[in-house]
């Protein structure tokens, strides 16, 4: 499963690289930005009766804008970790790796929002998926999808604040009724520009 999700990541990286290759130096393109921040999924199990759990973590990001800077390929990595969940006490630790494309509509603005659409890989394991459950007997990587977006503040210089992330995290995991998870998930942290000049 770890080559498969160090394949993954690469190929989530390929557009970022092109687009980077494609820029000629001194373009009046946006630097690339890493960004790093805490996560907060909400979820349920089972499914239709709201027994709704909380998981924690953390996650980061990596976008490389390209042409105006409005539009950015975009790969984010999350883990978070739930437990005690429904009355079997179950846990759970939930990764996710998805790639796609961020948009800002004023990308050297002071305060900047954006939305983005990402799709990849969701890797899941604890006793929810491995005990007695729909899921104990599914494949351990599933399709995810992520839609949302958020808000940064850029003070100056290289280092902004990602205020807010909140996006509909779907997964794809047996559940015994429509083997589709609508997760909530709420980030903030710290963005780094990196390249030949900041903004």
């Amino acid at each position: 499963m770890t080559r498969l999700l160090l394949s993954l990541f690469f190929l989530a990286m390929i557009p970022s690289l092109a687009a980077a290759q494609a820029s000629p130096t001194g373009s009046s393109r946006d630097d690339a930005e890493v960004a790093v921040q805490y996560t907060y999924v909400r979820s349920n199990a089972p499914p239709a009766q709201c027994a709704c759990f909380s998981m924690n973590g953390g996650g980061i990001s990596v976008a490389q804008p390209w042409g105006s800077g409005q539009l950015a390929a975009v790969f984010d990595a999350s883990v978070t970790h739930g437990g005690k969940i429904a009355p079997g006490g179950y846990d759970l630790t939930l990764s996710s790796f998805t790639g796609g494309v961020r948009y800002r509509p004023f990308p050297r603005t002071r305060w900047s929002p954006f939305g983005q659409v990402l799709i990849g890989v969701a890797a899941a394991s604890g006793t929810l998926v491995e005990g007695n459950t729909p899921a104990a007997n599914d494949t351990p990587v599933n399709f995810a999808s992520v839609i949302g977006g958020g808000l940064d503040y850029r003070p100056g210089g290289r280092w902004s604040l990602r205020l807010v992330e909140a996006d509909y995290f779907l997964t794809t995991y047996r559940n015994g009724v429509n083997d589709h998870q609508n997760n909530l998930r709420i980030g903030a942290g710290l963005v780094y520009r990196f390249g030949r000049r900041s903004r």
